[in-house]
């Protein structure tokens, strides 16, 4: 029922831009003060490249937008990832250790403090629900795929430690567990689902799906950024979001109940990527973007007061067609057999072209394409390099769907370089962005979907839940790899492109290229003084970005 429910819906037609200025009001209709006869393009804006749908980022609709973009400060995990990758522990959240023993076990104790911004307490119960969330996956139509790894989570009612249980052998990458956007309050979650949460922790403990079933329709659909509840989206970060604009742009202000460091921007406006980019410069209500092209017609190079820098970087994440568990390529066999029509060159010249930015094709799932650990697994990744046309012609007359977020001129060339080279095979493959633009939309074994592969950037941590090597475990990382490539749950195409553009005017912006993008530590970033976010004071001469990773 919640799958067809958000399939009728349609993911890509959540948003429309059908206005620019709307007025500044709190979500439960109160006002900002005395900026309640101001627009949002008064504001400091920020634009990213995709659609803002929700800020579930474990629901299959968030992972297929990006819902990091928005949540990661709203809902921000046990861990922050840096901008140089490194795992940062957010112990204005919570902290964490490992526990000695033969079975592989976490320990996590809730910081003291930590608070939602309605005032209740974060608990283990919000972690027990993501958990339960990310292994119920058919009832929760969730794609948390490291929980896989996760036997059990022991937690009592209102308690600020729980303990986590891993599979034996798993485990290794335990802290790309509970990411951003993926910890929701589950005292709003239980009672916009008319439950108490004594009967929550029982339901979940005991995987009660007649209770279940009210509280995943919340969890799923509660969270979206079109119906925005302001009682359920209470946020446990240091932003909180104050109203949804009427072109789809989400207002954070600063969650005055967070124990951590306050917000240092108020209002700072995220902007989709729908909304006039061009509109919002003219209005100087942009500071920060993520673009999908190196060379925006809206920044001006030539002009000395020019106050922005574009900056096109190979980003981290693995461009991937992630592949439906039924349909024509829903067995191991057939998928390699699409593989094999896949020329990896053409698709990763296909994306360059169009970003400006050039990415090399990708043959690895299990490590990130920059980590200098791909180099000793690099051996299985490059027999699949080439097409094999004649191996793939075992696919001759069959039809293959892809489905991504669109419209996107990028993932389109993606595609169509696609066709093009699987059409030498005799399989035809089809641009079906219109028909399924979700996760979702794959359908699974029991139940037809509209797509047959979905492409969209990954992270190869935390996407594949069988896989738990650490980045230095070269031998469990080749086993994994090796199985990766007999099971193809997704086939890695070639490394994300990202362009991002800041205001020379803005401190502690630090480019990042992972799922939660630049604004990775959006709650520090701050204007320069003597600068609104509609002025057009001077431009500073000094790269005024930093590397600082502090989180707090």
């Amino acid at each position: 029922m919640i799958r067809a429910h958000r399939r009728a819906r349609g993911v890509g037609a959540m948003l429309a831009a059908t206005a620019l200025l709307t007025t500044a009001c709190s979500g439960d209709g109160a006002p900002l003060g005395a900026e309640d006869q101001e627009s949002t393009a008064d504001h400091f804006g920020y634009q990213v490249n995709e659609s803002l749908v929700t800020t579930n980022a474990a629901s299959s609709a968030g992972a297929s937008t990006n819902a990091q973009l928005v949540s990661a400060r709203v809902y921000p995990g046990a861990f922050v990832e840096g901008p140089s990758g490194q795992m940062i522990p957010n112990t204005d959240l919570v902290s964490a250790q490992t526990l000695p023993g033969t079975t592989p076990q976490v320990q996590y104790t809730i910081t003291e403090g930590a608070t939602f911004s309605d005032g209740n307490p974060v608990t283990c119960l919000d972690f027990q629900l993501a958990f339960v969330t990310g292994t119920m996956t058919d009832l929760f139509d969730s794609h948390e795929p490291m929980m896989g790894q996760v036997t059990d989570l022991h937690c009592a009612p209102d308690a600020k430690q729980f303990t986590v249980v891993f599979a034996d052998g798993q485990g290794g990458r335990w802290r790309q567990l509970f990411g951003p956007g993926t910890v929701l309050p589950s005292h709003a979650i239980a009672a916009k689902a008319g439950i108490d949460e004594p009967t929550l922790h029982t339901a979940l403990v005991d995987r009660d799906y007649s209770v279940l079933a009210g509280v995943a329709e919340v969890w799923n659909t509660g969270f979206s950024l079109d119906a925005f509840d302001s009682a359920l989206q209470v946020a446990s970060g240091p932003y909180v979001i104050d109203h949804v604009g009427e072109a789809g742009e989400v207002v954070l202000v600063p969650n005055g109940q967070y124990p951590g460091d306050a917000a240092a921007t108020n209002p700072l406006v995220v902007w989709p990527r729908e909304a006039d980019t061009t509109e919002l410069v003219a209005e100087g209500a942009l500071r920060i973007a993520d673009v999908p092209t190196s060379d925006p017609a809206w920044v001006n190079r030539d002009d000395t007061m020019n106050p922005f820098i574009v900056e096109p970087v190979v980003g981290l994440l693995t461009d991937s067609l992630k592949l439906s568990d039924g349909g024509v390529i829903a067995s191991p066999e057939y998928r390699q057999l699409f593989a094999a029509c896949v020329d990896r060159r053409a698709v990763a010249e296909a994306s360059s072209r169009i970003a400006g930015v050039e990415v090399s094709p990708v043959v690895l799932h299990t490590v990130p394409h920059d980590d200098p650990i791909h180099h000793q697994l690099d051996d299985i990744g490059q027999s699949h390099l080439e097409p094999n046309y004649a191996s793939a012609s075992g696919l001759w007359g069959m039809t293959v769907n892809v489905g991504y977020q669109g419209p996107d001129a990028r993932k389109a060339a993606m595609v169509e370089a696609l066709a093009t080279s699987c059409e030498q095979a005799g399989i035809t493959v089809v641009d079906a962005s219109a028909e399924g633009s979700s996760l979702t939309d794959l359908g699974s074994a029991t139940e037809q979907g509209t797509i047959d592969a979905f492409l969209g950037a990954i992270d190869p941590r935390t996407e594949y839940g069988s896989v738990s090597a650490g980045l230095t475990q070269v031998d469990a990382l080749r086993k994994a790899e090796e199985a990766m490539w007999q099971q193809l749950p997704s086939i890695p195409l070639a490394a994300e492109p990202r362009i991002f553009v800041r205001d020379k005017n803005v401190s502690n912006v630090v480019v990042y290229s992972g799922l939660t993008g630049i604004g990775w530590n959006k709650d520090r970033w701050q204007l320069s003084t003597g600068e609104t976010a509609s002025g057009s004071s001077e431009p500073s001469e000094e790269d005024s970005s930093s590397d600082s990773t502090e989180v707090r």
